[in-house]
């Protein structure tokens, strides 16, 4: 599936989330595009003597929702094409960087050549930083929020904007702001090696703007090489000079310097003009080879994998509306693997949870639920000879009563040691149905659970395994957010 085809699947996605009343696509809608895509699909593969992929189905569906949207919902299609506004960032960045490059010597002598040359000097050692950080990157604390704000910057532009188009009906309004933050999530890798790719460009080009301006600038005028310092002397500067230029004498085998030569050129001498050449070859090819040739590397790799991405975007279909289209298909039905802790089953309460299973798996859902953990019990212990990545189980989630208080040493071991031992991740359902017998008809009933809800909801966050509230009781009384936890 490519990008093209991703995005408008996380737009119809967002829509047909937010739309439970079926204001923009009515049942009919629905049921009709899961049966046409599935037959295009099958169609599709039986070209190919293959069989019918996710993708395809999920594309056609897609697609065949968006050909239904009402002429006065047309603007969502600018939403579900991507922006031409970022091409320009793309593109843009790069060519003003060559052209800042070309006029950078206009900030100094234009008839002279300075052996430390502020402006090329700080080129290369930028460069080089950023080398070293690149490195050390994947060793650096978690989170690394100045790239983070840059790319969801980017991202938000990527999706079409942060501003939504004002006089939408509130389920659209809606949908886009939950398109424009899923698209920035699901696109974050594409936009990070774009951004990349762009960098290291622009980068290449500054310098070989720089470069340029150097022998341009020559052709026209006189040179005159030199260096001054007030705490330097030509020792210094030589030894300074032989390992900045080192490689590049050694790879293009251009003339090396002597500390005379370089005492001979400390401004307030006679000035030189025959040396003026040999400092301007210097400087460019080491620029060359420090700065232009590991940057285009560099936007090379980040072009590759921008160009793979773009190709075969990095979908995650295993979010709960794509599992549940997938059943259209006909694959095995889904199954949601159940740990309540500290919390007793009914039969009342298998159904509510088996009602849950279809709305996150589908119809066809199965519940595989394990015999509860008794409280304060250690999770290694209790949880011996489960394996949390069995291909066979579809989701694993954790079973809480809202009428528990989380604590840290109970609550928070459990989802601590669950998140690290499961690679695919678990959810956590908290049944309200408990705590709402508890309350009755009391006076501030709905003040108490909205103070329990965000309790429970801070706690699971920070434990890396956010909440969804469920009534198993009453499984239809409380909208299943599939966009939270699960």
């Amino acid at each position: 599936m490519n990008e093209q085809a991703a995005r408008t699947l996380v737009l119809v996605g967002a829509i047909e989330s937010a739309d439970r009343k079926f204001e923009v696509f009515n049942e009919e809608d629905r049921r009709i595009a899961s049966s046409s895509a599935r037959e295009r699909a099958q169609w599709k593969a039986s070209q190919g003597k293959a069989q019918a992929t996710a993708d395809d189905f999920l594309q056609e569906r897609a697609e065949h929702l968006m050909k239904r949207l009402p002429e006065r919902l047309a603007i969502l299609h600018r939403f579900g094409h991507l922006p031409a506004s970022l091409g320009l960032l793309w593109m843009g960045l790069p060519v003003a960087s060559l052209l800042a490059g070309i006029f950078l010597d206009q900030i100094t002598d234009p008839h002279r050549v300075d052996l430390l040359s502020a402006p090329l000097l700080l080129i290369i050692a930028w460069n080089l930083a950023v080398y070293f950080v690149m490195l050390v990157w994947p060793w650096l604390p978690a989170g690394k929020p100045g790239v983070a704000r840059l790319v969801s910057l980017v991202s938000s532009g990527n999706s079409g904007g942060a501003r939504l188009p004002s006089k939408l009906p509130p389920v659209l309004g809606s949908a886009l702001s939950a398109f424009i933050t899923q698209w920035a999530q699901f696109s974050r890798r594409l936009t990070l090696a774009r951004l990349s790719r762009t960098l290291h460009l622009a980068s290449a080009l500054f310098a070989i703007g720089a470069a340029a301006s150097l022998y341009a600038r020559g052709y026209v005028a006189q040179y005159s090489a030199g260096w001054e310092s007030t705490f330097l002397d030509a020792g210094q500067v030589h030894a300074a000079l032989s390992v900045l230029f080192a490689p590049a004498m050694a790879v293009f085998q251009l003339q090396g310097f002597s500390v005379t030569d370089v005492e001979a050129l400390r401004f307030g001498q006679p000035p030189s003009v025959a040396g003026g050449a040999r400092w301007v070859h210097l400087y460019a090819a080491t620029l060359v080879l420090l700065v232009v040739l590991p940057r285009l590397l560099l936007a090379g790799i980040a072009g590759l994998q921008a160009r793979n991405w773009r190709e075969n975007f990095p979908l995650d279909l295993g979010q709960p509306y794509f599992r549940r289209l997938l059943m259209a298909l006909g694959s095995t039905p889904g199954t949601l693997c159940v740990l309540p802790y500290s919390f007793a089953m009914n039969e009342a309460r298998d159904k509510g949870l088996n009602h849950v299973a279809s709305q996150l798996l589908g119809e066809q859902a199965r519940v595989l639920t394990r015999p509860s953990l008794a409280y304060g019990s250690e999770p290694g212990d209790a949880l011996r000879g489960i394996n949390f990545n069995d291909t066979a189980v579809t989701l694993t989630a954790v079973l809480f009563s809202l009428s528990a208080t989380p604590e840290n040493e109970n609550h928070g071991a459990l989802l601590d040691f669950l998140v690290a031992e499961s690679k695919r991740g678990i959810t956590v359902l908290v049944d309200e149905s408990g705590y709402l017998e508890r309350l009755g008809s009391q006076a501030g009933t709905q003040a108490r659970m909205d103070e329990r809800l965000a309790l429970w909801r801070q706690f699971c966050s920070f434990h890396k395994a956010p909440a969804t509230f469920v009534n198993l009781l009453h499984p239809d009384a409380r909208q299943l957010d599939l966009t939270a936890g699960v």
